[in-house]
C-alpha cells in the first residue's frame, strides 16, 4: 500500500513538471522575437531540451503508472486467493466440526451400551442383544473415530497447501 502512496506521489509530481515544462515551452513560443535581433539560439537549444524533459517525464510517468497497475493487480489478486482460503477453511472447520459431533455422539452409545452390558453381566443375565448393540457401537465409534483424524488431515492440509503454493511464487 505504501508503494502505491509512492508511486501516486511521485505521478503528481511528475505531472507538475510536465505541466511547468509546458508552460515554459508556451511563454517561449509566445514571446515575440526582438526586432533586428537574430534569433535566439540558446532559445532553441532550451525549447530541445525541455522537450526532452517532457518526453522522459511521459516515459516515467507511463512505467510509474504500469508499476501502479501492476501492484493494483497483485494486491487484488492476493485478496481474491485469500478469499478462497477462507472459504475452504471454513469449509474444512464445518466438517470437522461434524465429525466431531459424530465421533461425540458414537461414543455416548458405546458408554450407555457397554453400561448396559456391564449391568447385565451384573444380573448373571448374558444378552446376546446387548452384545451386539455394544460391539455396533465400538465398530460406530471407531468409524467416527477415522473420519474425525481424515477431517483433521484435510484441515491440516488446506491449511499447508496455500503456504506451499505461496512458497513456490516467491521462488
Amino acid at each position: 500500500m505504501n508503494d502505491i502512496a509512492e508511486l501516486e506521489r511521485r505521478i503528481a509530481f511528475a505531472m507538475e513538471r510536465i505541466a511547468k515544462g509546458i508552460e515554459n515551452l508556451d511563454k517561449a513560443a509566445g514571446a515575440p522575437a526582438p526586432a533586428g535581433d537574430a534569433p535566439d539560439a540558446t532559445g532553441a537549444d532550451e525549447i530541445e531540451a525541455l522537450r526532452a524533459q517532457l518526453a522522459e517525464e511521459k516515459l516515467a510517468n507511463a512505467q510509474l503508472e504500469e508499476r501502479v497497475r501492476a501492484l493494483r493487480q497483485k494486491q487484488e489478486a492476493q485478496a481474491t486467493r485469500a478469499d478462497a482460503e477462507l472459504v475452504t477453511l471454513r469449509e474444512t472447520m464445518e466438517h470437522l466440526d461434524a465429525e466431531l459431533a459424530r465421533l461425540r455422539k458414537a461414543n455416548a452409545q458405546l458408554q450407555d451400551s457397554n453400561a448396559a452390558l456391564r449391568a447385565a453381566n451384573q444380573a448373571g443375565v448374558g444378552e446376546p442383544h446387548l452384545i451386539n448393540k455394544s460391539m455396533m457401537a465400538e465398530l460406530e465409534s471407531m468409524r467416527a473415530a477415522r473420519q474425525v483424524d481424515l477431517a483433521e488431515v484435510q484441515a491440516i492440509k488446506g491449511a499447508l497447501v496455500p503456504l506451499l503454493q505461496d512458497k513456490e511464487e516467491a521462488n
